[in-house]
């Protein structure tokens, strides 16, 4: 283990991080967030981390809304972006505005098609029960959810995912498409004035789904 990099604070992230540093000495990343302990380098957004005896460069990027201090890291093909971005949905907004998240989605969005995404949690089958819900008509979401359901039907994860399938299935990254902004109206009775707003009321039914 040549290095460790931290997207959050969140204890399920950085819960063995101290117990990994005694046994295997890793260098550990991680954003400018005094909650986070044994941290070796602290970095912002735009800078980079080298791994060359990895042969790794990544840029870093800041993406808060989960958290308000919340990076990721993109390079060699990866993402590295915590619960920023999930498979068919987004984290949950526990520090940050939803004008924050949408724009750090944005930011990620706008990677290259075959940025392979590692987000930190297998909630991929969860999330497309939501997905279906708010965009039934969608092909290319019916062919992803039947690929997630045999891959965890078979014990295999359904991450990384490309950000090609993402942008084409993740209603989080398509609140201006038509069918989100007509799902959205249906269910709230009205139409959203903005793509904030679309965002704030998509996040908010994704959490009492």
């Amino acid at each position: 283990l040549r290095a460790i990099l931290i997207t959050h604070h969140h204890a399920d992230h950085i819960g063995g991080l101290n117990a990994l540093r005694t046994t295997h000495q890793p260098m550990c990343y991680g954003p400018q967030d005094a909650r986070i302990d044994g941290i070796g380098v602290r970095v912002s957004d735009g800078e980079r981390v080298a791994l060359p005896a990895l042969g790794l460069n990544f840029a870093v990027y800041a993406v808060p809304g989960h958290t308000r201090s919340h990076i990721a890291y993109h390079g060699n093909g990866w993402l590295f972006c915590g619960d920023t971005l999930f498979s068919l949905g987004c984290g949950r907004l526990f520090e940050g505005t939803p004008a924050q998240m949408l724009t750090s989605l944005e930011q990620l969005a706008a990677l290259p098609d075959e940025t392979a995404v590692c987000c930190a949690h297998e909630y991929t089958q969860a999330n497309s029960r939501f997905a279906r819900e708010v965009d039934p008509l969608n092909a290319e979401l019916t062919a992803r959810i039947a690929q997630v359901d045999a891959l965890r039907a078979a014990d295999r994860p359904s991450v990384p995912v490309s950000l090609a399938s993402e942008r084409a299935c993740n209603p989080f990254l398509r609140v201006d498409d038509p069918a989100i902004l007509a799902a959205l109206t249906v269910h709230h009775g009205a139409a959203p004035t903005d793509r904030v707003e679309a965002f704030a009321w998509l996040r908010q039914w994704k959490d009492t789904f």
